[in-house]
């Protein structure tokens, strides 16, 4: 593990929680996931986790001495508890005590680390795909950026509203929107002072922890608490209508799925799913990122639209690595709406848009992520849109789908801890779509799944499809913007009354 360095020994009798993650039942076929059709119900009972999956787990744990504190068996989920002595014992493997650095603070943290590789008892053999928590350092980066100067332009929520062209006649009514928080908190305080300064009412906000995590505010308005309320104030001036629920977990491999899967399976079903955290597919174990990918598909299956920020810097989605090429993860994952950023001026009064170009930063630091992923195939809603080849050879899935302004010096103001600021980064790209995402199925009367199926509709090698516009000025290290998808902002920035036209109401789909 890179930057890491070994500290103390674990004590073995020490007790922690650990989350399995089952295979299916049966395949979720890629025409399901795109349908976006089954209810909750329908997928458990049809590509959840078996009875007999199941009970063979549980009796497992029993003969290893471990507990079972949790099981989901639509998610395909169980959370089990024991002494580390049990569980290295149980899956064949070493953890140590070790610091690295935390990807969003920087500072020095104390984790568990595994050493080798990990084995299942034989009457599991092929049952559990995913052992996660075992290693518990922190998996994800917030993707936002704290404006390093004072700036001469930024927007509201609203005013962004007006500038992205969001449908006539929606607000957000009747859609759950969830956000992923790995960290931070938010305090209503800052909420009713935030919205009251834009006129309109606080929006239904609603915290719910995770795997013990908990909405805590007033300690990092420059990291986690800031990403909090940026999302939260981001969905909320755009989608004010929409009822929000914000997931807290623990900034780990099995937190991060944890909170996926809760928000995805909850009642009601969410409408969209905003998730502004993310790390480089190099940094995700290949079960954390299959695990992960798969809970994207069971959101997409029941009609969830996922929305991921790809990151804040640059091509090489590192702030040390400045000349690798690289994409950040979950937006990579095919089943997410990946969110790229922009620089924007534009009037906040009338919408028009003076100019518009790719995200660099330069001097001031920050550029949207971007790029073709080394682990994912390039999908087939991507397939004729004209993803290029990546460095070194091989097709992938192309990074991101679709862009709004993320330059914190053209950035989003906000309200945190007390105090006013202005933020960027894709993560606020990722709420405002998932925003979006909510207006456009309360126009269509329908939560509207793996949105990509239909917004990739026309998009061809230098052609950018209806209800886009395009970027073609710019470049986030190794990729340039050019007419139609580029691994910059992708098809572009939405004009939402035109994609409105794009998902059709019920009535008019039949």
């Amino acid at each position: 593990m890179a930057n890491s360095q070994l500290t103390s020994h674990l004590s073995a009798a020490e007790r922690i929680d650990v989350t399995l993650v089952l295979r299916r039942r049966a395949e979720l076929a890629e025409s399901q996931i795109a349908a976006g059709t089954l209810t909750a119900t329908e997928l458990a009972e049809r590509f959840g986790a078996s009875p007999d999956d199941v009970a063979a787990v549980r009796a497992a744990m029993s003969a290893a001495g471990v507990d079972v504190i949790e099981v989901d068996a639509g998610s395909r989920r169980v959370r089990v508890a024991g002494t580390i002595s049990s569980l290295e014992q149980l899956f064949g493997t070493t953890l140590q005590q070790v610091e690295s650095t935390d990807p969003t603070t920087g500072v020095m943290v104390a984790h568990r680390h595994r050493t080798g590789s990990l084995s299942t008892p034989p009457a599991l053999g092929g049952v559990v795909v995913a052992v996660l928590g075992l290693d518990d350092r922190p998996q994800a980066r917030a993707n936002l950026v704290v404006a390093s100067r004072t700036v001469s332009t930024s927007y509201t929520p609203p005013q962004l509203a007006t500038i992205y062209r969001m449908p006539n006649g929606t607000d957000g009514s009747g859609q759950t929107l969830a956000i992923i928080e790995l960290g931070g908190g938010f305090a209503q305080s800052d909420l009713k002072a935030y919205f009251a300064g834009l006129g309109i009412a606080v929006p239904s906000v609603k915290a719910v922890g995770v795997d013990g995590a908990k909405n805590v505010p007033g300690k990092d308005p420059q990291g986690a608490d800031g990403e909090v309320l940026l999302d939260i104030e981001v969905a909320g001036g755009i989608a004010p209508k929409a009822n929000i629920v914000v997931y807290f977990a623990p900034n780990t491999d099995a937190g991060f799925l944890d909170a996926v899967s809760t928000a995805a399976h909850a009642s009601p079903t969410p409408t969209a799913m905003s998730i502004s955290w993310g790390q480089s597919e190099d940094d995700w174990t290949a079960q954390a990122r299959h695990a992960m990918d798969q809970a994207f598909a069971d959101a997409a299956a029941i009609g969830v639209t996922v929305t991921a920020a790809a990151g804040d810097n640059g091509s090489s989605d590192s702030t040390t690595a400045t000349t690798a090429v690289h994409v950040d993860f979950p937006s990579s994952s095919p089943n997410a709406l990946a969110c790229g950023g922009t620089n924007l001026h534009a009037d906040p009064k009338t919408g028009v848009v003076t100019s518009e170009s790719v995200w660099n930063g330069g001097s001031f630091g920050g550029s949207t992520g971007g790029g073709i992923s080394d682990t994912f195939a390039i999908p087939a809603y991507q397939q004729a849109s004209g993803v290029p080849t990546r460095h070194g050879g091989g097709t992938g899935r192309g990074v991101p789908d679709v862009s709004a302004v993320a330059d914190p010096q053209t950035g989003y103001q906000v309200y945190v801890d007390g105090r006013a600021a202005v933020y960027g980064g894709t993560s606020a790209v990722a709420p405002l779509w998932a925003a979006l995402a909510c207006r456009l199925a309360q126009s269509a009367g329908r939560r509207l799944g793996l949105m990509q199926t239909v917004l990739y509709q026309g998009a061809a090698k230098g052609v950018t499809p209806a209800g886009f516009r395009d970027m073609t000025t710019g470049g986030n290290g190794a990729y340039q913007a050019a007419k139609g998808w580029d691994a910059c902002t992708g098809l572009g920035v939405p004009d939402g009354q035109a994609l409105a036209a794009k998902f059709p109401t019920k009535s008019k789909a039949n």
